[in-house]
């Protein structure tokens, strides 16, 4: 398993859009990936678990990635979320 820890910079946080587009970005890996926040824990390849977090605009979560493709998946999403999601 790899842990990575990462701001989120959209100014709206994770709302619809890019809580999609995250997950498309999880869902081209065979590893489980889930993110926390505070006390949570969020199914990065759910759009409503990625909602449900309510994670806004300037707050840290620690990505995990667990299984075969571990690395690649890591390096993808943290690029993802530091390139704002497609926002």
């Amino acid at each position: 398993m790899v842990t990575r820890k990462v701001s989120i910079i959209n100014p709206t946080g994770l709302h619809l859009r890019p809580a999609g587009n995250l997950c498309k970005v999880a869902m081209n890996y065979k590893s489980h990936i889930n993110f926390s926040y505070g006390d949570n824990t969020a199914n990065a390849k759910s759009v409503l678990s990625v909602l449900g977090a309510c994670i806004k605009c300037g707050d840290e979560i620690e990505l995990k990635c667990d299984g075969p493709d571990e690395e690649e998946a890591l390096a993808a999403l943290v690029e993802a979320i530091e390139s704002g999601l497609g926002e």
